[in-house]
């Protein structure tokens, strides 16, 4: 596995870097299960504004924190973990992502979207149900540095993003008047990036570095 090699040589310094890490992907899933509940269940944008915003600054702190810390660890081991820290810093990108993704969502209920009794609200809520707990998947998968269950969540992950994009294309062309389409599509958009992000980080289990955020890429081959 890509990450156990480097776990097997890591000093306490590493280890303090993935438990942040961790810490980030927890923020994440709460930043996002209030955001899409402000938006699907009727919360009140004003009360959980504030909280989110509290959420998010702890990722980004986590995030400098470190980016601080992997720098000064570079500094004094040099070369010798050098790959781990690129993969960290590689993936420290996501999970912040993750985080702003989930703002995106909030913008949407607190510019007054509301799909409390929108009549696909029970797919969106699956569709919701099931990135929230993929956000705590994926980092217990980065934390046993389990190559088989990466494999596995890559997959449903390269799955979904297909699934929003026939959303988000259909919403597109709909006949439906712009209020009921657009939000839907930004909604649609924003799991698809959150997802994407996961994928990202769970790279960094299955692949060289080199190779990491590969699925930033486009899938079909150019012309």
């Amino acid at each position: 596995m890509v990450m156990r090699f480097f776990r097997s040589h890591e000093p306490a310094s590493l280890e303090q870097v993935q438990s942040q890490f961790l810490q980030m992907l927890t923020h994440d899933r709460d930043a996002f299960d209030a955001a899409t509940a402000t938006l699907l269940s009727g919360g009140d944008p004003a009360s959980v504004g504030p909280t989110l915003r509290t959420t998010d600054a702890k990722v980004n702190e986590l995030e400098r924190e470190i980016r601080r810390e992997l720098v000064v660890h570079a500094s004094v081991h040099g070369a010798r973990d050098i790959a781990a820290i690129l993969i960290y810093m590689s993936i420290v990108k996501d999970a912040e992502r993750i985080g702003d993704y989930a703002k995106n969502i909030f913008d949407l209920a607190a510019g007054g979207v509301s799909f409390q009794e929108a009549p696909d609200r029970p797919a969106m809520m699956t569709h919701r149900d099931r990135v929230s707990d993929m956000i705590t998947e994926a980092g217990e998968i980065f934390a046993a540095d389990d190559h088989d269950a990466a494999n596995l969540l890559l997959a449903e992950a390269d799955r979904m993003r297909d699934v929003y994009d026939e959303l988000v294309d259909a919403l597109v062309v709909s006949d439906g008047v712009a209020r009921d389409a657009v939000p839907r599509a930004l909604f649609y958009r924003h799991l698809k990036r959150i997802t994407a992000h996961l994928a990202n980080l769970l790279t960094a289990v299955v692949v060289p570095v080199d190779k990491l955020d590969y699925l930033d890429e486009p899938r079909d081959p150019a012309p």
